[in-house]
């Protein structure tokens, strides 16, 4: 009788593993980043002669800072910047983060509690692959950027949307968040200013819900990213600096993309407690290693300077803004809340369902996207690609010109809409 292979072939359920499945059931299962395909889709329209104009990118239409791009064009000539460099960041880069964390938040880190990412995106998966076990529960508020339930899912967590609509401003409540409280819940996910919506909560709002954390012992995966883009009378405020209390439990995502006009330069980072950080740091160095150097010196210019760019940056979305809320509430069917932040618009269209044209009576936010770039030639986001079916996300990070001829277009074809 012959030995027993020490590697027996592993036992599985035909059905439940079919032969001809080429690609994996967890990879198959994510879908396509909508904000980015709707985009695709209005450039190459464009690119074949067609006058779309694009409203679907969360994309700054201004260049990265001059001194930003010199930044890099010195690093290109460093020798020390072509080779590898420590997987978590340039030791600098991470100082400097910790710093200007320090200096726009007031929440003192230390560099070993920082990692540095190929943008926001990396952060926020590696955050959530820290801190997840299978079956982990993540409180999602929605409507929600379309990349944290997939990042949660890979992670191999559960998602569990709660739903806010424009009658509370797109905010939560600290009720509906215990409503769905259950024994498996791990994470809260927190965004403000949000991403569709715009939405920012007050310091009381955010300290209540920061509470609310902490009295159930979760942690808490906060958005960082668009901290400077604030208008009007709100504020943008630090969850671990109103509850320091949670700072143990709190993973702190941000980047330079969107304050400094650097989305394609993909410099991300996260800040946690260093046990958390470490083990990210792990699984970066085995995904990606380091992020590209010349990028990261760009990053290190842009958060170790002044804020002079952000801010005139800053005045022309907040004029964009009220030009983009007025022109979308001048639209029978359409109610669109002011957003505090970001540069999103997120406007209601269930009104309109079902109404007739054009010929066609759309039944869903994804055909009336469809039909208003068919007929119109503009491209928008619908709302089922943030988990709320019945509205529209507009980026107004698009120059005045192309918001106000674009938004005119919207105006006139849906000024058509019968019963």
């Amino acid at each position: 009788m012959s030995a027993a292979s020490p590697h027996p072939a592993p036992q599985s359920d035909p059905a439940a593993r079919p032969a001809d499945r080429r690609v994996s059931a967890r990879i198959g299962a994510i879908a396509e980043s909508a904000t980015l395909a709707v985009d695709a889709k209005a450039k190459a329209l464009k690119a074949a002669g067609r006058p779309v104009i694009g409203f679907g990118a969360g994309e700054p239409d201004f260049p990265t800072p001059d001194y930003i791009v010199e930044a890099a064009v010195l690093a290109c000539r460093d020798p020390r910047f072509h080779r590898y460099t420590p997987a978590g960041g340039l030791p600098e880069l991470k100082k400097a983060i910790a710093e200007k964390t320090l200096r726009d938040s007031g929440w003192q880190v230390d560099p070993a509690q920082v990692l540095v990412t190929n943008g926001g995106k990396q952060a926020i998966y590696e955050a959530f692959a820290a801190i997840l076990d299978p079956g982990d529960e993540v409180i999602v508020p929605a409507p929600y950027w379309t990349t944290y339930p997939e990042s949660i899912r890979l992670a191999g967590g559960v998602p569990v949307d709660v739903v806010a609509d424009e009658t509370t401003g797109y905010k939560v409540s600290v009720e509906q968040l215990e409503a769905a409280r259950t024994e498996h819940t791990k994470v809260l996910l927190f965004v403000s200013p949000s991403n569709p919506t715009g939405a920012v909560y007050s310091r009381a709002e955010a300290e209540a819900i920061g509470r609310w954390a902490v009295e159930h012992g979760l942690w808490v995966l906060t958005d960082e990213i668009y901290e400077h883009l604030v208008y009007g009378e709100a504020e943008f405020h630090s969850l671990p600096v109103l509850v320091p209390e949670l700072a143990d439990r709190c993973i702190v995502v941000n980047g330079v993309a969107k304050t400094y006009a650097m989305t394609g330069w993909r410099v991300g980072w996260l800040i946690g407690p260093k046990d958390v950080v470490k083990a990210a740091t792990n699984l970066q160095s085995h995904a990606t290693s380091n992020v590209s150097n010349v990028a990261q010196a760009a990053a290190l210019a842009a958060v170790s300077g002044d804020l002079s760019a952000v801010d005139a940056m800053k005045t022309a979305f907040d004029r964009r803004r009220r030009t983009i809320v007025r022109m979308l509430n001048e639209i029978d069917g359409v109610t669109c809340p002011e957003p505090e932040g970001a540069f999103y618009a997120y406007p209601s269209v269930k009104a309109l369902l079902g109404k007739e044209i054009r010929g066609k009576r759309p039944q869903s936010s994804i055909e009336l996207a469809a039909l208003i770039l068919d007929e119109a030639e503009v491209a928008v986001v619908p709302g089922e690609a943030f988990g709320t079916p019945g509205y529209l996300r507009l980026s107004y990070a698009l120059g005045d010109d192309d918001l106000v001829e674009g938004v005119s277009r919207v105006q006139k074809l849906l000024g058509e809409a019968r019963d």
